[in-house]
């Protein structure tokens, strides 16, 4: 009796930064080792391949920030089209905004790429067991959203994790010592410093210095 082989999982990991991307693959890889992976760096090429391929996809690790738009629209996509995949959020966005919006959409897991490499391993495999993969930070803020009273909020709508990145880089530390700081990667903080210059209009580290001063930061 010829038995006929398991085909292997499919994952689709959505990331456009390189150096993320490769770290990605190593956790998924570590978390699932039956796994194919296949990746694609932009929205548009997000949607291209599951035009091809959607059919036969088990899980979707989405980053929010491509550089053609947001990838709640994958999230979205996934929900509506195939609902049989399970979109995971992997991002630097602790906010409220990009959390709920993505939890509305439709994703099953939102965990933030700044956690370490073995931590989000362990979220990650949450999902063998039917659970949903959150960084704990993650779910205390959805747990603290129905509970706490309403907040003021920085006015640019800088998260805790954004406006420690930006008080270290108004005392002078570089990407690199911030990172260090933090316990987090180089390319995550140069990752947040796009972001907060986003957020905050500028378009260099002295502007970005003196919306820190006008904030009491530095």
């Amino acid at each position: 009796m010829t038995v006929e082989p398991v085909a292997a999982r499919l994952c689709l990991l959505i990331e456009d930064q390189p150096r993320t991307r490769d770290w990605m693959l190593v956790v998924l890889a570590s978390a699932f080792p039956d796994l194919r992976i296949e990746t694609a760096g932009t929205l548009k090429a997000a949607h291209a391949w599951l035009d091809r391929h959607g059919a036969g996809l088990w899980l979707a690790i989405i980053d929010i920030g491509l550089p053609d738009g947001s990838g709640v629209d994958i999230v979205r996509r996934l929900n509506r089209d195939h609902p049989q995949v399970l979109p995971v959020v992997a991002t630097i966005y602790d906010d409220d905004a990009h959390l709920f919006e993505a939890i509305a959409a439709g994703a099953r897991g939102y965990v933030l790429k700044d956690e370490e490499a073995d931590l989000l391993v362990n979220y990650l495999r949450r999902i063998e067991r039917g659970e949903p993969p959150l960084s704990p930070s993650i779910a205390h803020r959805m747990l603290s959203h129905f509970r706490a009273p309403a907040v003021v909020k920085d006015e640019a709508g800088l998260s805790p994790r954004e406006t420690e990145v930006l008080t270290l880089l108004a005392r002078g530390m570089t990407v690199s010592e911030a990172a260090s700081r933090l316990s987090l990667q180089p390319q995550t903080v140069a990752s947040y410093v796009k972001v907060i210059y986003q957020k905050l209009c500028v378009t260099s580290r002295a502007e970005a210095t003196r919306e820190a001063v006008r904030r009491g930061l530095a």
